[in-house]
């Protein structure tokens, strides 16, 4: 939770100081006191993520309904990757919006399609990598790919 808190958050940040050119906050201190207890439950969240769909994908391949080499190796780290972002990633993305929108006082999904297309451009990949690691630094690893992410689509968004 304390790594997503300051990762998510940081992420933000040097988003909008990138996308504005200035050193600041992008929201109220109260605002931002929100959102680091927003990411702090969106990692959470993902932990619980985590080891559900890791059980999923080891069911599925028990049962012979994914091949034997997505039982080990890259083709776990893959399938388990692409279970997550198929069936978990939509939701956990859905939640987080809510999230921001409780915090900041906004409504709607508006922009959520962008969010979504970046479970397959670069959530797959990149947690593809971090399966590929011990457990230990896995929740760790995703925490720095929000970081990441927050970067390119502020860099993007400029």
């Amino acid at each position: 939770m304390i790594q997503f808190a300051i990762l998510g958050t940081l992420g933000e940040v040097v988003s909008y100081c990138i996308r504005e050119k200035k050193i600041g906050l992008p929201y109220s201190p109260v605002q931002t006191l929100g959102k680091i207890i927003a990411w702090a439950v969106l990692g959470a969240f993902i932990k619980y993520g985590f080891v559900g769909i890791k059980g999923f994908t080891h069911a599925l391949v028990d049962h012979n309904l994914l091949p034997a080499f997505c039982g080990y190796g890259i083709g776990w780290a893959f399938s388990v990757a692409v279970m997550l972002n198929v069936f978990f990633g939509p939701q956990m993305m859905y939640f987080h919006r809510i999230e921001d929108n409780i915090v900041l006082g906004h409504k709607g999904f508006a922009g959520i399609e962008t969010a979504l297309k970046t479970l397959i451009w670069f959530w797959i990949p990149a947690q593809t990598i971090t399966f590929s690691l011990p457990t230990q630094f896995q929740i760790g690893l995703a925490a720095v790919w929000s970081f990441v992410l927050g970067l390119i689509l502020g860099l993007a968004k400029k």
